[in-house]
């Protein structure tokens, strides 16, 4: 009884309410036992039957139930055939059944959730009605509905409400057994505890037992609707600010000793965070709501399998399932993600195609991950479904941690999934309807969002996390309002539905008014807490500036509120920069040596420690979009079949080697697996650069140039060290006398930048690098830029054979210098940290200076 007596106020609402309970059952001399009273939601069951204990300590006390709780006790509702219901799992089947008899079943997916959710809004006014008048209610309800118009962009609306509302009207409801002669005649009086809202079955019953009913609202009218406590106001920058301020402020009354907190679930992504917050602090919470049961981790393992399964399922895709998978080998695993990631294989049927004859423990891996694949390709009926979904997740080895998991259970039985559930398949008709993977797969989702998952309660908890409204009669000594801005707080919410104002107001469903008058009521209420914390944040996350909510806005005018301090506790913190690395490779020899690599080490040691030396590598991404490196490696290799054809089949005449360009462009397409619609962008541009690169080829044959080689593989000792690389082409170029050999590295960045480069002289190691490949004394090197609005052309570097020199000796100096011991620095200088791999390790972003 402690936490009673912390809340004079609500004992005292309650002490009106059931004083004016008594009064009513010895008006009707109705025995306690033989005494309904209706409370507007569950929560509050408890605490009526508290407060009447605390002032009826002996003796009957009256049944608190729920409509829905009055009905479950009295029968267990069994739908049959095609009824509503209220069963997610069920009523989305039936939907789409609905839809094929209506001729819809082409729009079958599309229109299913849009009905079943039409059916549900309508559900609440139907169930209002005792079933002898529903027929005569279904012809006033038909005469709201508008006619189908067939060259309506609206037609398929029409048809959802006009297919939802007959669902409904044929339906029997859960609630229909309230409305049964010997229910009234067992009751000998009814007490309808009204909230901020009227409920349509609450208020029907009551008519429909006339004398013997009474309806109080809660709170009473003569509530003091201005006995408040004090009321701080905050304003957070973002969602992160508002969540510290909002956890600061519940500390802050638990420490007081302000027990128990309600904390308001406006925006049930900022609770969640909260609540992360004070569990961090060691302070429990009690959520009584929940959240939706698709956002669990057990949701999304269970979800990833079947999104694996799907015949376009993406490698990132299968992946991400087997890491949760533990029948899979974590070495093996992790082996087959390098190997996807290097040979950057983007769909999983790609994965499955490849060759791992020369992997045994790969090849297993993938085969196994097959045959699970190939179990759920077939179409089947529901409960098909249900048991190859079971051997799934029984084989991949999920099916014991989901079970152990409370979360995990409540994903199973919300499925069916769990033995002995398929019983209730049998009276679902529309269960039988075969069904392609992805509709299952569907149906899985949807639901798992409809579902919910409440946490196993912590009875003494001092924190409550509940929406505003059911904070209705209830005795907390404090309330913290996180996410009262313009959007989350609207004083005029929206209704659900696309229903007109008529067929609300004739229907007994919600309106604008209705709701604006209900969170009103709502704000009014919890602003009498005897002291409350609103917070609302100024910004939200993409930079829109947000206005805290109309209501609160209120509060600043009438004065009632005051500016709340930031109860966050500061902290100093001495600053302890990283000092720069200064690592010694001497123990990490190279021996091979690229032209990237050299390039890493002129530009940063330490990128070259770390990513040469200790091999750390960034994990390619499986599933990228096509960008500008995409483009060069198709380019290239467009430009090396074109060539070695040309070559082979020597010809000067345009047209043939237009059509030779875009036959090897089809091919290297096809090769790489590039989609049209991924490719289109560069695709658009290609006739440009092939033109543009053709003009300058022929202006390259006048001047002596003869293509060669293309894609050349080479190596070249030196000292200790093997340089090696793959050059572009070389070609002979012969004016008089004996050929030339040129270097050519093909670039499609800005032209600008490839000047640059040659400018740069000794700075640009590319060209000299691949000088350096061959043993040839006398050559040339060249970058073509292939421009991708139609501009070939190339830039010459004059002194390679010099550069080609500087470049040996400093190789051999530099490599000297690391055998010996020599530091390598963090340079943390110009735009290659930009995009420096090694950043993250190098602490850059730390350093003293």
């Amino acid at each position: 009884m402690t936490v009673i007596a912390k809340s004079d106020q609500c004992a005292a609402l309650w002490q009106q309410v059931l004083a004016r309970v008594e009064a009513h059952m010895q008006g009707l001399r109705a025995h306690p036992a033989r005494t309904v009273v209706l409370v507007p939601y569950a929560q509050l069951m408890p605490w009526a039957q508290r407060y009447w204990a605390l002032h009826h300590a002996d003796g009957f006390a009256p049944r608190f139930e729920t409509t829905r709780n009055w009905a479950r006790q009295l029968a267990a509702f069994v739908p049959q055939g095609d009824d509503l219901a209220g069963d997610v799992a069920r009523d989305t089947l039936t939907a789409r059944t609905l839809l094929d008899r209506a001729g819809l079943a082409a729009q079958r997916d599309v229109l299913a959730v849009p009905l079943q959710e039409a059916a549900a809004q309508l559900a609440v006014a139907v169930a209002a009605i005792a079933p002898v008048q529903r027929e005569a209610w279904g012809l006033q309800a038909r005469s709201l509905m508008p006619e189908p118009d067939e060259g309506s962009t609206l037609r398929f609306e029409a048809v959802v409400a006009r297919i939802a509302l007959e669902w409904v009207l044929a339906s029997r409801h859960a609630t229909d057994v309230l409305f049964e002669p010997g229910v009234r005649q067992s009751v000998d009086a009814l007490v309808v505890l009204q909230g901020f809202q009227v409920e349509p079955l609450a208020q029907a019953l009551q008519v429909h037992w006339g004398d013997k009913a009474l309806a109080l609202a809660l709170p009473p009218a003569s509530m003091d609707a201005h006995a408040r406590g004090p009321i701080a106001l905050h304003a957070a920058q973002d969602a992160e600010d508002e969540a510290q301020r909002a956890a600061a402020c519940v500390l802050a009354h638990v420490v007081a000793g302000r027990t128990p907190v309600a904390l308001a679930a406006n925006d049930r992504a900022l609770t969640r965070r909260i609540g992360a917050h004070l569990t961090s602090c060691g302070v429990a919470v009690r959520d009584e709501n929940g959240w939706t049961l698709s956002t669990t981790r057990a949701a999304a393992q269970l979800m990833s399998a079947l999104k694996a399964s799907a015949w376009n399922a993406s490698a990132d895709e299968g992946l991400d399932w087997l890491k949760h998978a533990p029948a899979i080998e974590p070495v093996a695993l992790n082996t087959l993600e390098r190997a996807l990631r290097k040979a950057q294989v983007a769909t999983w049927s790609g994965a499955a195609a490849r060759d791992w004859s020369d992997k045994p423990a790969l090849a297993a891996c993938v085969a196994q991950v097959q045959d699970w694949r190939e179990a759920l390709r077939a179409p089947r009926p529901l409960a098909q479904w249900l048991q190859a979904l079971r051997e799934l997740l029984v084989g991949s080895g999920q099916w014991a941690a989901l079970e152990e998991d409370p979360a995990g259970a409540r994903v199973l039985t919300a499925l069916r999934l769990q033995a002995g559930q398929e019983a209730e398949l049998e009276g679902w008709a529309s269960a039988g309807r075969r069904m392609a993977l992805a509709e299952f797969t569907r149906w899985a989702n949807e639901v798992l969002e409809a579902a919910r998952y409440v946490p196993t309660q912590m009875g003494d908890a001092p924190v409550v996390v509940l929406p505003m409204p059911q904070l209705l009669a209830r005795p907390f000594a404090a309330l913290v309002l996180p996410g009262c801005d313009e959007k989350r707080l609207q004083p005029s919410p929206e209704p659900v539905g696309d229903w007109t104002q008529a067929q609300r107001q004739a229907w007994g469903l919600p309106t604008r008014e209705s709701l604006e008058l209900a969170q009103s009521a709502a704000w009014q209420h919890a602003l009498q807490t005897p002291a409350v914390d609103v917070l609302w944040r100024t910004g939200d996350e993409g930079g829109e500036p947000l206005l805290a909510s109309a209501l609160v806005q209120a509060l600043h005018l009438d004065g009632m509120a005051t500016q709340g301090a930031d109860d966050r506790s500061q902290r100093s913190v001495a600053a302890h920069p990283t000092e720069r690395p200064l690592p010694d490779g001497s123990a990490l020899p190279v021996v091979r040596l690229s032209s990237t690599a050299y390039s890493d080490l002129r530009h940063c040691p330490y990128r070259f420690f770390a990513l040469r030396q200790l091999g750390l590598q960034e994990a390619d991404e499986l599933a990228a979009e096509v960008d500008k490196r995409d483009f060069g490696n198709w380019l290239h290799a467009v430009l090396q079949h074109f060539h070695e054809a040309l070559l082979a089949h020597p010809t000067d005449d345009a047209a043939t080697r237009v059509d030779s360009m875009d036959s090897a462009a089809q091919a290297v397409t096809l090769e790489q697996g590039l989609g049209e619609g991924d490719f289109l962008p560069f695709a658009a541009g290609w006739p440009q650069v092939r033109d543009g690169y053709l003009r300058w080829l022929a202006q390259h044959e006048q001047a002596g140039g003869h293509f060669r080689q293309a894609e050349v593989q080479t190596s070249q000792p030196l000292g200790a060290l093997q340089l090696v690389g793959t050059i572009d082409r070389i070609d002979a170029v012969s004016s008089t006398g004996e050929p030339t050999p040129l270097v050519i590295d093909y670039k499609t960045e800005n032209d600008t930048v490839t000047r640059k480069r040659i400018g740069a002289g000794a700075e640009d190691t590319q060209l000299a690098f691949y000088a350096a490949l061959l043993s040839h004394d006398t050559l040339r090197a060249a970058y073509v830029n292939v421009g991708e609005r139609g501009e070939t052309q190339m830039h010459e570097q004059d002194e390679v054979v010099h550069l080609r020199d500087l470049l040996v000796e400093g190789i051999q100096h530099d490599f000297a210098r690391i055998a010996a011991g020599a530091p390598m620095p963090a340079l943390g200088e110009g735009a290659v940290c930009d995009y420096c791999a090694a950043r993250g390790l190098c602490r850059k972003d730390f350093w003293n200076d």
